[in-house]
């Protein structure tokens, strides 16, 4: 695949930063890969999603390695509310499978429309009380709406980390046990993107043959987990701080700026 080496890093970098921090990984991946001519026809890019998406991944086992293990080895009651809370997005999954929903998670327009769902979400973060219910103390409720709030992140645009964060501060937790919940959370969410791209790759392995070579992902896998890691920690920074609304301006001017570009230049 003649896909430039800048390209791919780009794309990791991207990938990086907003997988984590509230402007959503999947928009600004849609929107740059319709930029850049990266779409379908002329693109093989599964392989690419599946070493980025593993690569972020990496980042949040290296941040949350403490809390992972302690729900492991001790709380396993962290895992059955990370099991509630994933069970939406599996509904979510099995319904757009059954249905003809790619043009939709594919559309930059939906994207650019999103982002300013988005910033809206992350304005209001600003309006909610402070509470000071750690994650460990999630209830099963809370965990399955923060869950629901996670589905809306299938539409390219709406970011998963905003949407999960504001909703558990929303439902009663603190800043940094919505955090704490979201980005446990984004393990299996993760994961389960990574398994239907490779279920995607291997119903395509037969029919193209352009993939990148193995030192292209390795590089971009190492680009993202990199870029992962530092977007985590100034994330989690920014919600210490309060200041997660400040993302919301981001969502703004890019989600205007595409909605203008499709809807009188595209």
């Amino acid at each position: 695949m003649d896909l430039p080496v800048w390209q791919i890093l780009l794309l990791a970098v991207v990938q990086g930063i907003a997988e984590f921090l509230p402007i959503s990984s999947s928009g600004h991946l849609v929107v740059l890969a319709t930029l850049l001519g990266a779409d379908a026809e002329k693109f093989d890019l599964v392989e690419l999603n599946i070493v980025l998406h593993a690569g972020t991944l990496g980042s949040i086992l290296v941040v949350y390695r403490k809390h992972l293990l302690e729900a492991v080895t001790k709380d396993w009651r962290i895992l059955f509310l990370l099991a509630i809370a994933t069970m939406p997005a599996v509904i979510a999954a099995v319904v757009l499978k059954a249905t003809d929903a790619d043009a939709l998670l594919e559309s930059p327009l939906v994207a650019g429309i999103s982002l300013l769902v988005t910033g809206a979400i992350l304005l209001l973060s600003q309006r909610l009380a402070q509470s000071e219910q750690t994650y460990e103390a999630t209830s099963w409720w809370q965990a399955w709406w923060i869950g629901c709030a996670q589905v809306l992140a299938i539409l390219p645009g709406i970011s998963r980390s905003g949407s999960t964060i504001c909703s558990g501060q929303a439902l009663g937790l603190s800043r940094e046990g919505a955090a704490t919940f979201s980005f446990l959370m984004a393990v299996p969410a993760i994961l389960g993107a990574i398994v239907l791209e490779l279920a995607k790759s291997l119903s395509h392995s037969s029919e193209t043959d352009n993939g990148l070579p193995a030192w292209l992902l390795l590089l971009g896998a190492l680009v993202s987990f990199a870029v992962g890691w530092a977007s985590l920690v100034l994330l989690l920074r920014m919600v210490q701080r309060g200041r997660l609304h400040w993302f919301a301006w981001w969502c703004f001017a890019v989600g205007l700026f595409v909605i203008v570009w499709q809807t009188t230049i595209g």
